[in-house]
């Protein structure tokens, strides 16, 4: 079948997955998306270029998978695992956030999670319930949906405002307007950024740390794609600088997400770490004890209430995969920032096919004016469409991603990971947009 593919029978499969046609795949959930183009996949015969899953493309690392084999052959598969964390990955993840942050953050506030996922739904859980008056968790977009979609799930609000204009001096002013407010509980960020792969800087970090303990909020950071800012040269010697940006440095009022997914190429096996900042670990809140009739401590409330209720811990094995991984890189025998600089690489060769086809780079500047870097996402536009237009026309031409309106966004475009691009796929994405450009150019 050749390009453009049949929209009737595009239509019908995104009618088959709950949408009126394909106008409407801007408003579809990424999974949800995922399903669409599986599924015109299988019926046209068609191989798609996939940019809208956020998945690795890389190899899973090895120490990962021998440690866990290992511990499955010791017979720890048989047995519930610790749910504040075996004793080994609370020690090397203690490590790991010092040799790559530089942050001191004690093995007691080291706690394993299923996932960033889970991280941040039982923080946001947890945090809802600190205060009898503020509700509401400020997210600094653009950002990850699934993450405001966790938030109307368990009822709490969200304010939000797109960074992109209030970067370096600016910032202050524009979070002022937020958190004098009085409702703001918590702010949640990633860094690099997700879906624009904007970097805050150590300045602006600060910024948020400053205001963050002037109004105690509770500042949820998520290194997903830490030390991933391919742009600082140097990075990836354990204990040497330059060091992960981070708002650690600057506030006690934070908790920071470390996932094994993109920076091992783990996601499959869910692990992740939450790394506590001590003074809020520790802190005692009189609505927790209240609540739940113990001290209201902070970290054990976090652990043997939420996390108890969503889960028996983070399964044996994994645990055992994350602690011989952030030891292995603690030490030196893997490097996973060169490894995941392949996705740096992948990003400017697609760039440069998307902007010689009439496209253009939505998010192009990060702070000071200087181009985003490559890495794991990138945004695109075309002519002055809103990013729902582009959905549904590149998907006939074989090629998905997601709207930036689902992440907040206040511009129009499309977010591109180039995980799943292959050195065999720029040869065809280069023929697919130059058809599309073409059918569209005078349109």
């Amino acid at each position: 079948m050749s390009f453009p593919l049949n929209k009737q029978l595009v239509d019908q499969i995104c009618m088959d997955f709950g949408l009126r046609n394909a106008k409407e795949l801007g408003n579809a959930s990424i999974r949800q998306l995922v399903g669409v183009v599986g599924n015109i996949e299988a019926a046209t015969g068609e191989r798609f270029i996939h940019m809208e899953l956020g998945s690795p493309g890389l190899q899973s690392e090895f120490i990962g998978i021998e440690a866990e084999h290992q511990a499955l052959l010791k017979g720890y598969g048989s047995k519930y695992p610790l749910i504040n964390g075996i004793p080994e990955v609370k020690h090397w993840g203690s490590e790991f956030v010092k040799a790559f942050v530089n942050l001191d953050i004690p093995e007691d506030c080291i706690v394993p999670t299923v996932g960033s996922m889970q991280g941040v739904y039982a923080l946001i859980r947890i945090i809802s319930q600190l205060d009898p008056v503020r509700h509401t968790m400020l997210f600094l977009d653009p950002c990850f949906p699934m993450q405001k979609l966790q938030c109307k799930v368990m009822g709490m609000q969200v304010e939000a405002f797109d960074i992109v204009e209030y970067r370096g001096e600016r910032l202050e002013k524009k979070l002022e307007e937020y958190l004098s407010g009085g409702n703001v509980i918590s702010l949640i960020f990633s860094n690099p950024n997700n879906p624009t792969w904007m970097c805050l800087t150590e300045a602006e970090l600060q910024t948020i740390g400053k205001l963050c303990t002037k109004y105690n909020v509770i500042a949820i950071e998520d290194m997903a794609y830490l030390d991933m800012d391919f742009r600082d040269e140097g990075r990836g010697v354990p204990y040497e600088p330059p060091y992960q940006p981070t708002i650690g440095r600057y506030t006690n009022n934070c908790v920071h997400l470390v996932s094994s997914s993109k920076i091992f190429s783990y996601a499959g096996q869910r692990g992740a770490i939450v790394a506590m900042n001590p003074v809020l670990a520790h802190r005692i809140y009189p609505t927790l004890a209240e609540r739940y009739g113990n001290a209201g401590e902070f970290l054990w409330n976090f652990i043997y209430i939420i996390l108890a209720c969503l889960s028996s811990g983070v399964t044996h094995s994994v645990q055992f995969a994350m602690a011989a991984m952030f030891r292995a890189a603690c030490q030196g025998k893997i490097n996973f920032v060169h490894n995941t600089r392949e996705y740096a690489r992948r990003a400017e060769k697609v760039k440069q096919i998307m902007l010689r086809n009439g496209f253009y780079i939505v998010y192009d500047q990060d702070a000071d004016a200087k181009p985003v870097g490559d890495g794991f996402f990138f945004t695109f536009g075309y002519k002055d469409w809103t990013g729902e237009k582009m959905l549904n026309k590149l998907i006939c031409y074989g090629i998905a991603a997601i709207s930036l309106a689902s992440t907040g966004a206040s511009r129009e475009g499309l977010r591109g990971c180039v995980s799943a691009v292959s050195e065999n796929d720029y040869d065809e994405l280069d023929h697919r947009l130059a058809l599309f450009n073409k059918d569209y150019f005078n349109k």
